[in-house]
């Protein structure tokens, strides 16, 4: 068997057909394993790109992760955040009696009223992102805490965008809530249960020490000695079909190619590249498809700074305008594992498409820019960043627009009838906005098929299985995405060529 993809999910099916004893072999393209989960290490320093909590209410997968790595190979972290805006630090989630303080008293009671006033007057187009947060924190807190930075994320209006990516994102999450939560929980005499929390008001998570990409690693040398093999910098060139099914792969490797017989693959490769390698070719009308699904890009600036420089957050989201820096992580607070005795990391992280100014600038161009931002923001003076690296991380989010499920649906289709041993998993795999747990499950159930199971892939989301909030306070389905994430308009001509 054939595993495209050296991330999460595919190492994740590669592990679990190992263990049950079938010849699979894990092609992954690049030098390091992990995908958008790994762990990056430049002169002694580790990133870990986006940030990646292991918390999951997905029991296999909360098994899994402890098979592969020994408990004192995890670190339990606290759990903070915060939002930088007009020069000042709020908490997030919003507490009531920070954001009452930095706000000031004039300022608070506008957005309490304004709050009061969408419960009466609730925005008209509730579809929307901006509509789903204003319905729930009122426009003053909208434009404080919101507008900015969800624009920064995906480039262009929250009018403009789903309110799906809200509804999953911060689903249980309201102004009320969030100061009913603790006192729920004081009244209640205990501990807050993280079974029966928002998943945004949870308190701590585990972290593997030296980054989420020690999983993988570790994971890759399990398949490797249950007699799997993984080859790297291994690209997937060609998947043959014969009498409707897959019956090899062509790969190349250092500019030799080969060709590998399949009786299954399964494909973590972005879905629109695994409908492109298809041969004999997939028809026009798939294609098209394929074509017709882009990507939104990103890339991190780390910046190594003196330890006391640091902050204690996982991240702070930047809502200032002033900067085109979307979020800031500190890498000492995620792990001290990750940074070196006396200094920490702070990771620049910037939303762009592949191909834009930004993504083009040199390193040193990224660099001079996030110092400076860092600066702006009045977070570290430019004198005290001693070093810089930058890693770019292409196709890191599926672009959710307005004809995406159709093109998804166009080639999910296709392959069910033409090639159903071929098994798309994974976020770019299944062009759905997956957490890593939930890109490991759908690895997992994918792996039970092979073996005689007939679970649905495409039905198991985020509502069913991941439970970002209680029951009664779920909202319902969000449109099998597997996680919430915004319906973009159509990209003029020149965005969809950068996107991809």
């Amino acid at each position: 068997m054939v595993v495209i993809g050296g991330g999460p999910a595919g190492l994740t099916a590669a592990y679990r057909l190992a263990v049950a004893g079938d010849p699979v072999v894990v092609l992954e393209q690049d030098s390091v394993l992990g995908g958008i989960s790994r762990t990056v290490e430049r002169d002694g320093w580790r990133f870990d790109i986006g940030g990646h909590r292991f918390f999951t209410k997905v029991k296999p997968v909360e098994e899994f992760w402890h098979e592969i790595l020994p408990p004192e190979d995890f670190l339990l972290r606290p759990r903070m955040s915060r939002i930088f805006y007009g020069g000042k630090y709020y908490d997030y989630p919003i507490k009531l009696g920070n954001a009452l303080s930095n706000l000031g008293v004039v300022e608070a009671a506008r957005c309490g009223l304004s709050f009061l006033w969408v419960r009466i007057h609730p925005p008209k187009d509730l579809t929307t992102l901006e509509g789903y947060i204003v319905s729930n924190y009122g426009w003053r807190l909208y434009h404080h805490f919101f507008k900015t930075y969800n624009e920064k994320v995906w480039g262009v209006p929250a009018s403009q965008l789903s309110a799906d990516w809200g509804a999953q994102r911060i689903k249980g999450m309201s102004l009320w809530n969030a100061v009913w939560e603790p006192i729920r929980s004081s009244l209640a005499g205990r501990r807050r249960d993280s079974s029966k929390q928002v998943t945004s008001l949870i308190e701590e998570f585990q972290y593997p020490k030296y980054g989420p990409g020690m999983m993988w690693e570790r994971c890759a040398e399990r398949v490797t000695g249950s007699g799997g093999t993984v080859r790297m910098e291994t690209t997937a060139t060609a998947v043959h079909l014969e009498d409707g099914a897959a019956v090899a792969v062509t790969v190349a490797t250092g500019g030799i190619q080969e060709r590998l017989g399949a009786s299954h693959v399964i494909s973590s490769m972005p879905l629109t590249t695994l409908a492109r390698i298809v041969d004999p070719p997939v028809p026009p009308e798939v294609l098209a498809a394929a074509d017709d699904l882009h990507y939104r890009d990103f890339l991190t600036v780390a910046l190594v700074v003196p330890e006391d420089r640091g902050f204690p957050d996982n991240w702070i989201y930047i809502h200032s305008p002033d900067v085109q820096v979307g979020r800031i992580q500190n890498f000492g607070s995620w792990s001290p594992y990750l940074v070196k005795d006396g200094r920490t990391c702070l990771g620049m992280e910037y939303f762009v498409f592949e191909g834009d100014e930004l993504w083009d600038s040199s390193d040193e161009e990224l660099v001079a820019m996030a110092t400076k931002e860092l600066a702006t923001i009045g977070l570290v003076d430019a004198s005290d960043v001693e070093a810089g690296y930058v890693v770019r991380m292409p196709k890191a989010y599926p672009v959710y627009d307005d004809v995406y499920r159709d093109n998804v649906d166009v080639i999910r289709r296709w392959f069910e009838e033409h090639a159903p041993n071929v098994h798309p998993v994974g976020r770019n795999g299944m062009h759905k906005y997956n957490n890593q747990d939930h890109s490991m499950y759908t690895a997992m159930l994918t792996v039970e098929n092979i073996h005689g199971a007939r679970h649905d892939i495409w039905s198991v989301n985020v509502e069913e299985e991941y439970h970002e909030a209680d029951d009664d306070r779920s909202g319902g389905d969000t449109g099998r995405t597997g996680r919430g994430a915004p319906t973009l308009p159509r990209p003029t001509s020149g965005a969809r060529n950068a996107a991809g």
